[in-house]
C-alpha cells in the first residue's frame, strides 16, 4: 500500500525536492501528501507547489513560547492529509517529546554529520575545526533524543585541506541527496506501525 508522505522544511527545500523525484519511481511506496513549512516566505514551497503537492505554514511564532499549541497546528494540519510518514528536511524547529512519540517509528531526518558526531548544527564547520578528515551525512529515525534515533544510513566525503563550512556542505549535500530517497523507500516498504495519535 502506497503510504502518504509530510515533508517538513523551513528553507529552499532541496531534500524534499530530492524524496519528491524519487517517489514518481514506479514502485515506490510512498508519495508526497503534503509539505509543511514553519516559514511562511520558505522557497521550498513554491518548489512544491509547482509540483502539485499541497503546502501548508503553521507558523511557529503565531504561538509564541508554547510549542503545545505549535505542534498541536500541526497535527490539525496532517490529519485530513492521512499522513503515514514524516520526513524532516531542514525543518529547523525542534519538536517535543510527547510529539515526537506519537509518531514513533514513522519520522525519518536527514542529518548534516557522520552521527553520533555532531549533533545540533554548524556540523561542517566544527568537523573542519575538529581537523577531520572524514564528513558526512545520517539518515535516523526521529527519537526524543536529539539528533539521537537510530541512524538508518550514512554516506561520507573526505574533508579537503582547502575547505569551508560552505564548500564542505556542498559536497555533503549531495550525498543527503542521494541517501534519503534510498532510505524513504526501504522505510515506506515496512509492514505499517499502529498509528497512536488521535
Amino acid at each position: 500500500m502506497t503510504k502518504n508522505v509530510a515533508i517538513f522544511i523551513s528553507g529552499g527545500g532541496s531534500n524534499m525536492m530530492a524524496l519528491v523525484q524519487a517517489m514518481k519511481a514506479p514502485n515506490f511506496d510512498a508519495k508526497p501528501a503534503l509539505v509543511l513549512s514553519n516559514e511562511r516566505l520558505a522557497v521550498g514551497l513554491t518548489k512544491a507547489k509547482l509540483q502539485d503537492i499541497p503546502t501548508v505554514v503553521v507558523d511557529h511564532r503565531q504561538h509564541g513560547k508554547n510549542r503545545m499549541a505549535f505542534e498541536e497546528a500541526i497535527g490539525r494540519a496532517l490529519k485530513p492529509n492521512d499522513i503515514d510518514i514524516i520526513c524532516l528536511a531542514g525543518f529547523m524547529r525542534i519538536l517535543s517529546a510527547g510529539f515526537i512519540n506519537n509518531w514513533r517509528h514513522r519520522m525519518l531526518n536527514i542529518h548534516p554529520s557522520l552521527l553520533p558526531k555532531y549533533k545540533g548544527l554548524d556540523t561542517h564547520q566544527r568537523a573542519i575545526d575538529a581537523g577531520d578528515k572524514i564528513a558526512g551525512c545520517s539518515v535516523h529515525e526521529v527519537t526524543a533524543e536529539l539528533d539521537g534515533g537510530p541512524v538508518l544510513e550514512q554516506a561520507s566525503v573526505p574533508v579537503r585541506p582547502n575547505d569551508t563550512g560552505a564548500t564542505l556542505a556542498a559536497r555533503v549535500l549531495v550525498e543527503e541527496h542521494r541517501i534519503y530517497p534510498k532510505v524513504l523507500r526501504t522505510f515506506a516498504a515496512r509492514p505499517a506501525p499502529s498509528k497512536l495519535f488521535g
